[in-house]
């Protein structure tokens, strides 16, 4: 019989003949990955890949890439080591202000319009998806606090979603250590987060965390929600190749309202793949409007 996954097993060193999974091996990884997540991992990418499942294997005490793969496809979906395992794959750095140009016209061009709008309804509901540990959720929010007057009286809805439990986890928890805090402006790290004494760690702010949310979601499947003002997908669909992208971006056109805008990562190579949408920036797309109408 073989081990049962447990995050919390009992930490097993893996034999230095186990140097990197087999050809075979590695499609079958590959076709499990894509198929549970939408990812593609390149099979160029073999030596990247037998270095993060090894990790895995250590952690699980299981001795074999082979194993690992035959317990894997026994879990559920919702096993914990599904996460282990996905988190693994597609752990890349993230912080707070993360792309200085996009908060700039956040800030000074798209929420003063907002406020300018006398005939808008005075409410937001912003999406940021694949919102890792949520770095990004909380930037929204701290630019929303310190850009719109009286914002308590507003509707304000961020949701923050992503296919980790784990990052999910510490995304509801809203504490940052220093190097996530890093190009946060000084005004804003002294409004809306609170530094520990014991620690270099920040802790976002009540009224932060009372304009935010958090949920598992996978980005390839329908999300329950919709009609949202802007939609926040960085630094994600450089792990899908372009039929999953096009999966993605579907989800987000039957979900962003008309005239709604989509914000994208600089190298996410899907300009192609948004002609419908009006281009603004490189990064930045608007929904069609109906009737030539709709609100911005």
């Amino acid at each position: 019989m073989l081990p049962k996954i447990s995050r919390g097993a009992k930490s097993a060193p893996a034999p230095s003949v186990m140097t990197q999974v087999s050809d075979h091996e590695l499609k079958q990884f590959v076709k499990l990955i894509y198929d549970q997540a939408g990812i593609f991992v390149s099979p160029q990418k073999k030596t990247l890949l037998s270095n993060r499942l090894r990790r895995r294997l250590r952690q699980t005490g299981i001795e074999s890439f082979g194993k690992y793969l035959k317990n894997l496809t026994r879990l559920q979906p919702n096993d914990p080591e599904w996460d282990a395992f996905l988190q693994e794959i597609t752990t890349h750095e993230t912080y707070l202000f993360r792309d200085d140009s996009q908060w700039n016209w956040f800030c000074k061009t798209y929420l003063p319009e907002r406020i300018a709008n006398k005939n808008a309804r005075r409410s937001l509901k912003i999406w940021s998806a694949a919102c890792s540990t949520g770095d990004e959720a909380y930037t929204i929010a701290a630019c929303i606090a310190n850009t719109i007057p009286e914002y308590e009286q507003w509707q304000i809805s961020i949701i923050g979603t992503d296919i980790g439990v784990g990052s999910l986890k510490e995304a509801k928890a809203g504490v940052f250590g220093e190097r996530a805090m890093r190009l946060a402006p000084k005004l804003y790290r002294l409004r809306y987060f609170t530094k520990s004494k014991d620690a270099e760690v920040w802790q976002a702010k009540p009224e932060l965390k009372a304009m935010t949310s958090f949920r598992q979601h996978n980005l390839i499947h329908p999300l329950n929600d919709r009609n949202f003002d802007v939609v926040f997908l960085k630094n994600v669909l450089i792990y899908f190749n372009t039929e999953s992208k096009k999966r993605v971006l579907d989800r987000v056109r039957s979900v962003i309202k008309p005239g709604g805008l989509l914000v994208t990562g600089a190298a996410e190579g899907v300009a192609d793949l948004v002609r419908d949408f009006k281009r603004i920036h490189p990064w930045l797309h608007q929904m069609p409007k109906k009737n030539g109408g709709g609100e911005r």
